[in-house]
């Protein structure tokens, strides 16, 4: 990233004609902005915005009227990642622990439910109650609203993705090698980003791709305690982990037909299990 910004300014540095180096600087820009997503960004800021999108479909006007006060333009699907830009930002590393919640596999429902519900460390779980719990509370100082917010809606994004609820011994997935098309991941970061890409589609194209619910399916969904929300994922994961057979295994078309439609439908579920919880805040 450092060797990117060094040649930008060094484009930015040479003297071209003013309408050339207008040009020149617009492209830069340009450039400096798409290389981020791909080389230092984590679902990624694709699956968090299509989450984040589809969230902002189902929010009433008052919920609406509500999040304008706290993030005025920033629509919802914005948002969603200011968690991950800031993590490089060294001050903020306490909030590391609180984009996950890692769970040693094979557990049953109810030794799930168990597990999750006694477990009072530093992890998506808590701090998602936390979260909530501070946003309900009408004499919160506006600065911690923002942040709060913003942590909100990327965090329950973020256990969605089924890796987020996976284990510790690997990280969840992020020790465990694989070839996607040929080039090597971590298994994470298939579920964080390359299986979203593939589909080569904007955030607002795949929110309207597959953003298709009735009203009785939002309420049932929406009517699930958090703990279902990590039950789902969990499971989600537990399929994940029984997909990789060997190291290095070669992921390619066949992984993104095998997993294309449960991805879809967390990505869906997070979307409006977002729009709920964001209604039960500020409704």
């Amino acid at each position: 990233m450092n060797s990117i910004v060094a040649y930008i300014n060094l484009l930015l540095s040479i003297k071209f004609p003013s309408m050339i180096a207008s040009r020149i600087k617009k492209i830069a820009i340009m450039g400096m902005f798409l290389y981020l997503p791909f080389s230092s960004m984590a679902w990624g800021l694709l699956g968090h915005r299509i989450v984040g999108q589809i969230a902002d479909s189902y929010l009433t006007r008052h919920t609406k009227k509500e999040i304008f006060k706290i993030l005025g333009y920033e629509s919802v699907a914005m948002a969603s990642n200011w968690a991950d830009f800031i993590k490089s930002n060294p001050s903020m590393s306490y909030l590391s622990p609180w984009h996950y919640c890692d769970l040693k596999g094979g557990l049953n429902e109810e030794e799930f439910k168990t597990a999750l519900e006694k477990d009072t460390s530093v992890n998506a779980y808590t701090k998602i109650n936390f979260l909530v719990k501070e946003l309900k509370n009408k004499d919160l100082e506006q600065d911690k609203k923002v942040m709060y917010l913003r942590l909100l809606i990327h965090i329950v994004g973020d256990i969605h993705q089924p890796l987020h609820v996976g284990r510790p011994e690997d990280q969840g997935g992020n020790k465990i090698k694989v070839m996607w098309f040929g080039t090597s991941y971590n298994l994470h970061s298939i579920w964080d980003n390359q299986l979203i890409n593939y589909q080569q589609l904007s955030y607002t194209e795949y929110a309207d791709a597959i953003n298709h619910t009735t009203k009785a399916q939002r309420k049932e969904l929406q009517q699930q305690p958090l703990v279902t929300w990590f039950w789902e994922s969990y499971q989600l994961s537990e399929r994940v982990y029984a997909g990789i057979k060997e190291p290095d295994q070669k992921l390619d078309y066949k992984y993104n037909y095998d997993f294309l439609e449960p991805m879809n439908m967390q990505l869906l579920r997070g979307g409006v299990h977002l729009a709920g919880l964001l209604n039960e805040i500020f409704d």
